[in-house]
């Protein structure tokens, strides 16, 4: 499940990013939605622009079309995700959304800028796609409940199920359920807490539950809470930014533990991990690790 495509490989979520990780193997994508001045979904982590591309402000401050001319990969600096203020030679990809520089073989200039998030499912019609809901601020909690439901909106009209939908805000993930009850959905950090502290089980709908490999210190990713999460009915997805090092080590413990889903910045680096382990994957027969 490529994490924002990859982004210690590729400028984060960006399509460039997201057709490389598929062509690399990724079996789903992972990715985050803001919107715009103009309610226009776009796919991007942050509240503002400022940290992966040439522009400043708050997206939600911006329309798409201001949005859509930067350009994302203005920061990105391989194994290192995106990183301002480095010398100029530092940045590979820089200058290709603007003409400044040939992409690469196969790819556009557009595929280096923030896409819309309707692009992203036009171009990936059977690739099942895991989508954060983002707000402005964690307090700002309408933002939010907003983007919550400009997703249910476009998601509905696709007629796709392939979805899983969260978010750190439990009310933004409560919001688009009561809205788009056939799309699975994963808790947030409340109910993560909830589960894992006291057993609570997450609210109807929730297919898995998406955990940090530790959090404050705390190991979440353990085989006992993995095997808990299955006995009661739910897949376990693994993201490791900020959480564990992204790297061959935590990997491999990671698919020991028997999670179903890991959420790599290095998609090429776990891909080779699953093909020289022959393990399983979608459509792909293979070992079980876990028997």
């Amino acid at each position: 499940m490529a994490h924002a495509g990859g982004e210690n490989e590729a400028p984060a979520n960006t399509l460039y990013a997201f057709k490389r990780a598929v062509k690399l193997g990724a079996n789903m994508l992972e990715l985050d939605v803001q919107s715009t001045k103009d309610d226009q979904l776009v796919v991007i982590h942050n509240a503002t622009v400022d940290q992966t591309t040439d522009g400043t402000g708050k997206v939600r401050d911006l329309t798409f079309e201001q949005v859509h001319k930067l350009d994302a990969a203005y920061n990105f600096i391989p194994g290192r995700h995106a990183v301002p203020g480095e010398p100029p030679e530092s940045y590979p990809l820089r200058g290709v959304r603007t003409g400044d520089k040939e992409p690469p073989p196969g790819y556009q200039p557009s595929d280096f800028a923030i896409p819309k998030l309707a692009d992203v499912l036009e171009a990936f019609p059977r690739t099942p796609i895991n989508i954060e809901i983002k707000g402005t601020s964690d307090a700002d909690i309408p933002s939010f409940l907003h983007n919550a439901k400009l997703l249910a909106r476009l998601l509905k009209k696709t007629g796709r199920t392939d979805f899983i939908v969260t978010s750190f805000n439990d009310l933004a993930v409560a919001k688009f359920h009561l809205l788009a009850p056939d799309i699975p959905i994963a808790p947030g950090m409340a109910g993560l807490a909830a589960y894992f502290l006291l057993g609570v089980k997450p609210m109807h709908g929730t297919v898995a539950l998406q955990i940090p490999v530790r959090y404050q210190g705390l190991e979440i990713a353990t085989p006992e809470f993995i095997r808990r999460a299955h006995a009661d009915g739910y897949a376990v997805h693994v993201w490791f930014s900020g959480t564990a090092p992204d790297d061959e080590a935590t990997y491999n413990r990671i698919i020991d533990s028997c999670a179903d889903g890991l959420m790599p910045a290095y998609p090429a680096l776990l891909e080779r991990i699953l093909d020289e382990r022959g393990i399983e994957r979608p459509g792909r027969p293979g070992v079980d690790p876990c028997g």
